[in-house]
């Protein structure tokens, strides 16, 4: 029986991941702040990255489904002795990068310290990493974008969209990510390597929100305002508390497209994920 340590088991990919490794028979230990009953394969730790009730002294593979950044600083303490390491992170290190909101580009340079110290570390204690950087997450009624989007939706019975928010999106399902994360476990290929993990479709931003949109009960309506308009609504509405995550410079992204090639991890260890398809469950019904 093959042994792993997830970080991150509790969140949308951590429990993707869980259910196909209790699947395969892997015995788990799966992190988590508050404790969980145990299932026949999976035996759950009480702890964060500070400190973990239980933690084995080593593992076959550690997977990192949660921030990036507290993991990496977590694994170069070199607490768990294992060969093999594979991390999320995101394709925000890329997209990102010019972004004008200092925030933004904070996230961007956490990750890319993050990515340098698990590989730095792998290294040192010759483990091979893999780090799996996946694009607009949806699946699990829990990711920050098209759950959102269809959380207002259900409230207004209309979502709001600035014309022209044509920009390609690649939205990628929970599974298909947990199904990658197994998959690089045994791909010598992928030892010490990065990789994009795009959606199965290529759609437009506007598009990728009006089929959100139609998979509701009942079906939400898409208006598409000028951007002067949209701007204005956009204020108004941070002013009353609300959409006040959406940056000018994520509306501006809107308009640009985000995609990324998903040939070398096709090549490297089959990445086959499927097209764009939301329905209720998807979007936390």
């Amino acid at each position: 029986m093959r042994t792993a340590l997830v970080f991150g088991a509790s969140g949308q990919i951590g429990e993707a991941l869980l259910a196909r490794l209790d699947a395969r028979d892997w015995q788990v230990f799966a992190v988590s702040r508050t404790p969980r009953p145990p299932s026949t394969n999976v035996r759950w730790l009480r702890g964060e990255f500070a400190a973990i009730d239980g933690v084995p002294g080593a593992v076959d593979v550690i997977f990192s489904t949660g921030p990036l950044d507290g993991f990496a600083q977590w694994y170069a303490r070199e607490l768990v002795a294992t060969p093999r390491v594979v991390a999320f992170g995101s394709t925000s290190l890329d997209t990102k990068q010019a972004s004008g909101d200092a925030y933004e580009r904070d996230i961007v340079a956490r990750l890319q310290a993050a990515e340098r110290l698990v590989f730095d570390t792998a290294s040192a204690t010759g483990a091979s990493a893999t780090l799996l950087r996946p694009t607009l997450v949806y699946g699990a009624g829990r990711d920050r974008t098209l759950s959102r989007i269809a959380a207002m939706a259900r409230r207004m019975g209309f979502f709001v969209l600035p014309r022209g928010a044509e920009g390609r999106r690649q939205p990628v399902h929970v599974d298909d990510l947990a199904a990658a994360a197994l998959a690089v476990v045994d791909a010598p290929a992928t030892h010490g390597q990065a990789y994009a993990l795009p959606g199965g479709e290529t759609l437009a931003y506007r598009e990728m929100v009006a089929r959100t949109l139609a998979a509701l009960d009942p079906p939400a309506t898409l208006w598409q305002l000028p951007m002067p308009v949209f701007r204005a609504v956009l204020s108004f509405a941070r002013m009353a508390g609300a959409m006040r995550g959406l940056s000018d410079d994520a509306v501006a992204r809107m308009r640009e497209d985000l995609v990324f090639d998903a040939t070398p991890a096709r090549n490297d260890f089959g990445y086959a994920p499927r097209a764009f398809i939301v329905d209720r469950r998807a979007l936390g019904a």
